[in-house]
C-alpha cells in the first residue's frame, strides 16, 4: 500500500510541477467553461466546482475524481445551471464499477452561449451564428486502503465559437482521506493538459490550470457539516489593477491607483470559500457558503448587497435527490443551478 501511495503521490507532484506558480486566472485561458460553477450543491456552498465530501454524491466528481469509489457504482446525475441572458450550461454522467481494475464516471459537460447576430462595424446585420463548448470525460478512482483513495479525469474538449474552433485535451488527478470520524480532505490538480488544434493559427491559448484543497467535517453532537475549500493554490497573489477605477481621495483629491489589495489578511481570504450544511433530517439538506473572492471582484462598492453569498436546498424524493441553488454575482440577479441525481440499483426489483 505504501508502494502505491508513494507512486500516486509522485504523479501528482510531477504532474502538478509541470506547471508555472505564475500562471493567471481569468482572461488569459481557452476552455474557461470547464471552471464553470457546477454543480448546484457547489453552487450552494460557495465554490465553483469543487467539494472534499465523501457522501457517495457521483455529481462531485465532476471536480474531484478521488471520491470516484465502487459506493458510486450505476449512479446517474444530471444538472442544469440557468445563467445569464440565454446562456446555459450543465452536465450528465454515470458511474460504473469494474472490480480490482477501479470505478469509473463518463460525463459529458455542455456550455451553449445562445445565438448571436453578425454585424459589422457600421451595424449592418448578415444572419446569426451559434457558440458552444463541451467536455467529454472519463474518470478513474480506487481506494488504496480504508482512509486513502486516488482518481484521475481525462478530458476531450471541443470549443465552437461562429467560424473558430479547437480541440484540446486535459487531465484532472486528485487525493482524498477521510478517516473513521468523517473528516474529509482532498487536494487536486485540475484542467492540466493543452490544445492540440488553435482558434487562430500560431496562437495557442493555456488551459485554465488550477490547484485545490477542500476539507469537511459532520460534527458528531450536531446536525451540520462544515466545508473549506481554498481555491487557487497555484497562484499566491490574486489581487489585480482595475484601469477604470476612477476613484480619488476624499481627503487629496488625489487619484487612487485602483488596485484590490488589501493587505496580507486580505491576500489570504481570497483564496479561502466557506460552506456548511444543516442537516436536520435524512431527506433534507439545508445549505449556504461566502466566497470572499467572488465578493471583492464583483460588488458595487456603494451597495455591495449579498454578492458572494449563496445558499441552497436538498431533498431526496422517493429515490432521486434534488439539488437547487442560488448564487449572487451581482445585483442584475443570480443564476439557478439544478442537479439531480439516483441510484439505478435502487431501481431494481427485490426479490
Amino acid at each position: 500500500m505504501k508502494a502505491a501511495l508513494r507512486s500516486a503521490s509522485l504523479l501528482f507532484l510531477l504532474l502538478a510541477a509541470t506547471y508555472s506558480a505564475e500562471a493567471q486566472i481569468g482572461g488569459n485561458n481557452s476552455y474557461e467553461f470547464l471552471n464553470l460553477t457546477n454543480p448546484a450543491r457547489t453552487a450552494a456552498l460557495g465554490s465553483s466546482n469543487f467539494l472534499a465530501i465523501k457522501d457517495n454524491d457521483i455529481a462531485l466528481t465532476l471536480a474531484n475524481p478521488s471520491l470516484i469509489t465502487t459506493e458510486v457504482n450505476n449512479h446517474l446525475a444530471f444538472s442544469f445551471t440557468d445563467s445569464y441572458t440565454d446562456i446555459s450550461y450543465g452536465f450528465a454522467m454515470f458511474g460504473k464499477d469494474f472490480g480490482k481494475v477501479g470505478s469509473f464516471v463518463g460525463s459529458m459537460q455542455f456550455a451553449n452561449y445562445g445565438k448571436f447576430t453578425y454585424a459589422d462595424v457600421s451595424g449592418i446585420t448578415a444572419g446569426e451564428f451559434n457558440a458552444g463548448e463541451y467536455a467529454f470525460n472519463i474518470g478513474w478512482g480506487r481506494k488504496l486502503d480504508s482512509v486513502f483513495s486516488i482518481g484521475a479525469n481525462f478530458k476531450t474538449i471541443y470549443s465552437s465559437l461562429e467560424t473558430y474552433s479547437s480541440f484540446g485535451l486535459a487531465v484532472d488527478v486528485a487525493g482524498s482521506y477521510q478517516n473513521k470520524s468523517g473528516f474529509t480532505m482532498s487536494l487536486a490538480a485540475r484542467n492540466i493538459g493543452r490544445q492540440l488544434t488553435v482558434y487562430t493559427s500560431g496562437n495557442p491559448e493555456p488551459l485554465p490550470f488550477e490547484m485545490q484543497f477542500g476539507m469537511s467535517k459532520r460534527l458528531k453532537h450536531l446536525p451540520f457539516r462544515y466545508s473549506v475549500v481554498l481555491s487557487h493554490l497555484e497562484k499566491w497573489d490574486l489581487t489585480y489593477t482595475d484601469p477604470n477605477d476612477n476613484r480619488v481621495d476624499p481627503l487629496t483629491g488625489e487619484q487612487l491607483d485602483g488596485s484590490s489589495n488589501g493587505g496580507f489578511l486580505d491576500r489570504v481570504m481570497r483564496h479561502v470559500i466557506l460552506g456548511g450544511e444543516f442537516l436536520p433530517a435524512k431527506f433534507l439538506s439545508l445549505r449556504f457558503g461566502y466566497n470572499y473572492q467572488r465578493r471583492q471582484e464583483l460588488k458595487l462598492t456603494t451597495r455591495p448587497a449579498t454578492v458572494g453569498f449563496s445558499w441552497g436546498i436538498g431533498l431526496k424524493i422517493s429515490k432521486f435527490n434534488f439539488s437547487y441553488a442560488r448564487a449572487t454575482y451581482h445585483l442584475a440577479g443570480s443564476p439557478n443551478y439544478i442537479t439531480l441525481t439516483a441510484n439505478l440499483s435502487d431501481f431494481h426489483k427485490r426479490d
